[in-house]
């Protein structure tokens, strides 16, 4: 992520715990650092690793991440190998039900000539989330989950996906066909009116379970949708992964939050050793930013309905502004008016006693075409 990348590189400036003022000049050396994160799956479900390098803290918007290509394998202490798939820009899929009474070390050999080598991961089975629930408040509405911690797994991390179905301000089932010159229905796989949108956050939502009696987390909040916001103007979805970390990865996730809490300020608390659990092999010295965790990861997905939300009145920016005009287009325009999509056809205007309409109300593109700002085709996991 890249909290990662900007964080890591930060440490490196800082490395001296200066708190004085200044604009840094950045030995390029500084800037291909290996970054490496992760939290490998130990039953079977698809996990990514990511590396990357880090990059500058001045904005650049010509930046152009770079990603290094490497050979990336999970052997256990026993000799048995798990090479990861390459995906691309950096990501690597791991998905292998491994034995989690063994240690393992991560190997990563990238096309520079480089090779690391991870601290001994020992698998960390992750409780199960007990329940995930929604509660509205007086800032709109709350995902929250409950676990129990143990004595195996005590420090959790959690990340999420979105998914969430939308619909533009103007709905329309029409469309121009250029080649019959022409207004028509649109096609199922062509409609419009009804999208889908999603993102996986990367918030960093740490806790100990041992702050609490029993180790009983409860309700635990995830994340916080602003009242109007259009992720539950119709339903929402969300996927909550439940990670037991060790105290190492723990202390490490900890320092990178409170520095993204605080980054902006040149006078927060800087860290110094936030380098994580991997060695470069050629040069033990040099840094290596990031932690890779191995374990069972628990999740558990959330459907919110805007009627368990309500009253729940989506204000959603880019539609600012639309509305269906009142005058009508009539068949003799619509080359003139509908060609090119700028404009699309909206509401029918029929005669006095005809079935045949005499022209449409039209509206903008951007006004009745969800696809431009998601897409039209339904997530395999959703339920209506």
């Amino acid at each position: 992520m890249n909290r990662v990348i900007i964080i890591s590189i930060i440490s490196l400036l800082f490395f001296t715990a200066c708190r004085e003022p200044f604009d840094p000049e950045i030995d390029p050396s500084d800037l291909s650092v290996l970054v490496v994160e992760g939290y490998l799956d130990s039953e079977g479900l698809s996990s990514i690793l990511k590396l990357s390098y880090t990059r500058n803290i001045q904005p650049d918007d010509s930046f152009t991440p770079i990603y290094p290509g490497a050979f990336v394998t999970l052997r256990s202490e026993s000799g048995a190998d798990y090479p990861l798939t390459a995906l691309g820009e950096g990501r690597f899929e791991f998905a292998y039900d491994i034995p989690e009474d063994e240690e393992y070390r991560l190997y990563i050999a990238t096309d520079d000539g480089k090779t690391y080598t991870s601290d001994l991961l020992k698998p960390i089975l992750t409780p199960e989330i007990i329940d995930v629930g929604v509660v509205k408040n007086e800032l709109g509405a709350e995902i929250y989950l409950t676990t129990k911690g143990d004595e195996n797994a005590d420090d959790f991390l959690w990340t999420y996906e979105e998914t969430y179905a939308f619909r533009p301000k103007v709905s329309t089932v029409y469309k121009y066909d250029e080649d019959a010159q022409d207004v028509v229905l649109r096609r199922p796989d062509e409609r419009t009116d009804l999208c889908y949108r999603g993102e996986v956050s990367s918030d960093l939502i740490l806790e100990t379970s041992s702050r609490f009696e029993d180790q009983f987390v409860f309700r635990q909040s995830i994340t916080q949708i602003l009242q109007n916001d259009e992720r539950l103007a119709l339903r929402y979805s969300i996927l909550i992964s439940q990670k037991a970390l060790d105290k190492k990865a723990s202390e490490f996730w900890e320092i990178l939050r409170k520095n993204t809490d605080d980054l902006g300020s040149i006078f927060s608390p800087l860290p110094s050793n936030i380098g994580g659990n991997l060695t470069n092999d050629q040069n033990p010295k040099a840094p290596v930013v990031g932690y890779v965790s191995l374990g069972k990861v628990q999740q558990r997905r959330l459907f919110v309905d805007v009627q368990e939300v309500m009253p729940w009145r989506a204000e959603e920016p880019a539609y600012a502004g639309c509305f269906v005009a009142s005058d009508t287009v009539l068949k003799a325009d619509y080359p003139n008016v509908f060609f090119g999509g700028g404009f699309v056809p909206v509401t029918p205007i029929y005669p006095d006693g005809d079935f045949n309409p005499i022209g449409f109300q039209p509206s903008t593109r951007r006004c009745t075409d969800c696809t431009l700002r998601g897409t039209n085709v339904k997530p395999d996991f959703w339920e209506d």
